[in-house]
């Protein structure tokens, strides 16, 4: 008997009940479905006097989910279609990702086209597009005291009512550079169009095989967007006195001493989403983000052609 898994945001009415829609129909029809929450798939807050707060990554994957599942369907809005994507990552499932929330800039569809779409994937007429991930590991001296996998970015900034920062940063072999700013964020091609591009750096296509590196507030003019190959290792040591915040896909992370060191290198899990259309980025750009539209209201004082 064929089996697919669900992944919904239990916080959103709509989701909760197209879940349960989508169970009923599939169930009639002969499938086996297993159902869970995006709440698994949420990172842990570590805090001052209980540092280590995480989920080993090969244990976020829900009850009865496992690789015989033909696909999973994620419903929601992008903040549970990243959860789904670290709890479904050791998988290699296909997702088709139903948009219930706001934007839903990582979403192929929304619930108005649900019923054609899921016919679409039932009769296999679709194509995948492999997303990279990057792994975060939080070390003092040798100890793992926290880890998380990241579709989008991790971002290591300054606490509330302190001062700006200092990071030494480490990409492979290179000489570290110092960066002095009010924090750092290093992202996915994903995480290009997330915090990064808010912070100014470029926008990149999701099948270049780069990472970036982006200053929040730099003090310098000299420190701008780096864009490098994801084959790096990047290692992030403070360099200040301050205790700083690291935070993952927005979501949780953990507080960063003095001592501590940050590593960052690309997942050996890609997540696959199920299209639907041609993966024609610039028009998601154009859709979701405005990205190169026509400049339809002009100054009257600019004499058009």
């Amino acid at each position: 008997m064929p089996k697919i898994g669900i992944i919904y945001n239990d916080i959103k009415p709509i989701a909760c009940k197209t879940a349960h829609q989508i169970q009923d129909q599939l169930l009639s029809r002969g499938w086996q479905v297993f159902m869970a929450t995006g709440s698994g798939g949420l990172l842990g807050h570590s805090k001052p006097s209980r540092p280590v707060c995480f989920t080993p990554i090969d244990q976020l994957v829900p009850p009865h989910f496992d690789q015989d599942l033909s696909f999973a369907i994620v419903l929601g809005g992008d903040g549970t279609v990243l959860s789904a994507a670290r709890q479904l990552a050791t998988l290699n499932l296909p997702l088709l990702t139903v948009n219930t929330g706001h934007m839903g800039f990582l979403t192929e569809i929304y619930l108005n086209q649900l019923e054609p779409a899921l016919e679409l994937v039932l009769e296999g007429n679709y194509t995948l597009e492999n997303r990279s991930m990057i792994t975060v590991r939080l070390f003092r001296e040798d100890t793992l005291l926290w880890e998380a996998l990241s579709l989008n970015e991790v971002v290591v900034h300054r606490e509330p009512l302190t001062s700006m920062c200092h990071f030494e940063i480490q990409i492979g072999e290179h000489a570290p550079v110092d960066i002095a700013a009010d924090g750092v964020i290093l992202s996915t091609p994903t995480g290009s169009t997330a915090y990064a591009l808010s912070a100014g750096g470029p926008v990149i296509t999701p099948d270049v095989p780069v990472l970036q590196l982006a200053p929040i507030c730099p003090h310098s003019l000299a420190s701008r967007s780096l864009v490098f190959s994801d084959k790096e290792t990047v290692n992030i040591f403070p360099a200040t006195a301050n205790r700083m915040v690291m935070v993952v896909d927005g979501n949780g992370g953990s507080y960063i001493l003095p001592e501590d060191r940050i590593n960052v290198q690309k997942s050996p899990y890609n997540v696959h989403f199920i299209r639907l259309q041609s993966t024609e980025f610039f028009r998601i750009l154009r859709e979701k983000l405005g990205w190169g539209l026509p400049h339809i209201a002009k100054p009257t004082s600019v004499e058009l052609p």
